[in-house]
């Protein structure tokens, strides 16, 4: 046992250091992450406890098969005595279907055995009502409860509930809403038909029983068996046919102490995670505010100096490499991403473009002149331009006989018909061509204005505001919903340029101070024509479109390298859970407590550069003649988990080192 444990401790580096990106859609997303590795052992805590593993043995606990016998007792007495009902009868254990293996001194028995209800009343009188929400999943207590009169009872009100009794969540989505109610409450308390209720026999230490409950081994039972489609859940009957370890009494103290100090170890380490990601995430967002927000050359290159002598330590996490994206849209429309050159022809030279081609169609009576935004309105970005560059408008750089507008209101939808973009399928900077629905030709006929013309701007307006894609060939003649806008941009500017400044955070936080509604916030179309936009000179247009692209490329490829880094990660504290717990399929486990050795197999191989003076995963991978498992390369390198993980994605993305594949346990 002490080897667990020990196993346990050694690794806390890996548990903490396995984190999952939160799935986030949108631009500014919060950039969570899953604590994935602590997660995981929290369930490695329950499973090795129920499991026998956690905690020795002692021969002189009392005898398990003794405590069968009192509860078996105790269980004619209350049912000749018409405390609780008779109970259901069960098929004996099929000991072929066993969760898993167990110490000789424990035995499998059915919930049924171990414990029992209390029956169901009508409220009478004032009561104490115990829901769903009244349960504090965290601590295992029922802690905010309600008082209620029996005229404003739910039906659901129904099941009897004492001190001692455990409360078990049969709702897939509450599944560990489970408690132990750990005092008398006055008025009587009378808990939701949404419960289980399961009040242990003497024997049987309520705290293992509540653990037992939350442990996978339970939760696979009941995923198992559950029933329904929207809020899937078992019954009464299928719970209490649920099967359960019984260790010696004394043992499920020992067992109930050792998991509550783990746990505690749990708490403390997520914590510190949480702590450190915060910490990390506002240095991250601190030193490129320093970078965007420099005033002239000398300032920029100290802000850049600081922030590339830590490059590999600041940036290694997928948010923070979602910052530097944001960072270098702000530098493109900014004028700081690329050198103005003297010899570009300035801005105002296209903006009279514009102006005389517009001019030219309204003497012709072919549009209208519309109204130009006050310099108040358009000087409103904060920052002052570049030299060669103008500040202008959205409206002023549609083409002349075109304006910005929203698509069609209440789309009918049928089979045959125009394809209709919506928000949802505005994903990623592209449109989802294959998830299109199609609106009906007669009423998608009333928004001839918005039939998209293949290069047109895309900008979501509802809701999700500021996502952009450009309309590709194959959807010309299709339309939108009143929930996007179409933004015809102007032959003489470059349009790529125009979807970079309206990504850029400027524009972003222009538009979100614009926002309108209270159940579904949008922007005006009206006050979308007149955000302003900084314009370089058409030839320095290209260059930052340019760059931004490169730029961009290298924090895909980066982000990928996180994502094979973190997925090394989670498969090294999976493996060490597998190892210790073993699974279904496999059973690592004895009876007799102890388990197999290790050796985790998740191959890291040389890449096709040789490595630098910078490397040091390669050189070790090379000494064991170009492959090696990822743990003893790990433990050779003596770098503390987080730093091998970070040195690990630079020599993936110089090449040293080869993306790797899914591992293997041996063992």
């Amino acid at each position: 046992m002490a080897a667990v444990e020990k196993l346990i401790t050694d690794s806390l580096d890996v548990w903490s250091s396995a984190v999952k990106s939160k799935a986030a859609t949108g631009r500014g997303a919060s950039g969570e992450r899953e604590l994935y590795g602590i997660k995981k052992l929290r369930e490695l805590i329950l499973d090795l406890a129920v499991s026998g593993l956690l905690v020795p043995q002692d021969k002189k606990d009392s005898p398990v098969k003794k405590l069968l016998e009192i509860m078996a007792a105790e269980k004619t007495k209350l049912v000749r005595e018409k405390i609780i009902k008779k109970p259901k009868k069960y098929e004996p254990i099929d000991r072929d279907k066993i969760p898993h293996a167990i110490p000789s001194t424990w035995e499998w028995v059915r919930l049924a055995d171990i414990g029992h209800d209390w029956g169901q009343k009508t409220p009478d009188c004032e009561f104490t009502y115990i829901d769903v929400g009244a349960i504090n999943k965290e601590l295992g207590v029922v802690s905010e409860p309600s008082v209620i009169l029996p005229s404003n009872a739910p039906s659901r009100a129904r099941k009897i509930v004492r001190k001692g009794t455990v409360i078990y969540s049969t709702v897939r989505p509450y599944l560990l809403n489970i408690a132990v109610v750990d005092r008398e409450f006055e008025p009587e308390p009378i808990a939701s038909t949404a419960f289980a209720i399961i009040h242990p026999f003497t024997g049987i230490n309520a705290s293992y029983l509540h653990r037992y409950l939350r442990s996978p081994t339970f939760v696979g039972y009941v995923e198992s068996v559950q029933a329904g489609i929207a809020y899937p859940a078992i019954n009464d009957k299928q719970f209490f046919a649920g099967v359960i370890p019984i260790p010696p009494l004394e043992e499920q103290e020992r067992i109930v102490a050792k998991v509550d100090e783990l746990m505690a170890l749990c708490d403390a380490l997520e914590v510190q995670q949480k702590n450190s990601f915060t910490a990390h995430q506002t240095l991250v967002e601190t030193l490129l505010a320093v970078l965007t927000n420099a005033q002239n050359a000398e300032a920029f290159n100290q802000a850049w100096s600081r922030i590339a002598e830590h490059f590999d330590t600041l940036f290694t996490t997928e948010h923070s490499i979602g910052q530097v994206e944001q960072t270098i849209l702000q530098l493109a429309v900014t004028g700081k991403l690329v050198p103005q050159y003297p010899g570009d022809e300035p801005a105002s030279v296209v903006l009279e473009q514009i102006a005389a081609e517009k001019k030219q169609l309204i003497e012709e009576g072919k549009t209208r002149k519309e109204r130009v935004p006050s310099e108040e309105e358009q000087n409103s970005l904060g920052f002052d331009l570049a030299p060669g560059w103008s500040l202008t408008s959205v409206q002023e750089l549609c083409r002349p006989e075109e304006i910005v507008t929203y698509g069609i209101l209440k789309p009918v939808w049928s089979e045959e018909g125009v394809p209709t973009v919506r928000i949802s399928e505005m994903r990623n900077g592209e449109i989802e061509i294959d998830k299109l629905r199609k609106c009906d030709i007669e009423r998608a006929s009333k928004f001839e204005k918005t039939r998209l013309v293949p290069g047109d701007l895309l900008i979501t307006k509802d809701g999700t505001i500021g996502k952009t894609a450009f309309v590709p060939p194959e959807l010309e003649g299709g339309n939108i919903t009143q929930h996007v806008l179409r933004f015809p941009v102007s032959r003489f500017v470059d349009r790529r340029y125009i979807r970079v400044c309206i990504d850029a955070p400027v524009c972003q936080a222009w538009m979100a101070g614009e926002t309108k509604g209270v159940a579904l916030k949008g922007i005006n179309v009206g006050d979308f024509r007149k955000m302003p936009l900084p314009l370089p000179p058409i030839k320095e247009q290209a260059r930052i479109v340019g760059k931004v692209d490169e730029l961009l490329s290298i924090c895909n490829r980066l982000k990928d390298c996180l994502k094979s880094v973190e997925k090394i990660a989670v498969q090294i504290s999976d493996l060490i859970g597998d190892h210790l717990i073993g699974s279904s399929n496999n059973k690592i486990l004895t009876n007799s407590g102890g388990y197999k050795e290790m050796k985790i197999t998740t191959q890291l191989m040389l890449g096709k550069r040789t490595p630098g003076d910078d490397s040091i995963i390669a050189p070790l991978i090379m000494a064991e003649n170009g492959k090696a498992d990822a743990k003893a390369i790990w433990k050779k390198s003596q770098l503390e988990l987080p730093t091998f993980y970070s040195q690990l994605k630079l020599e993936i993305e110089a090449g040293y080192v080869l993306k790797p594949v899914a591992g293997i346990l041996e063992g």
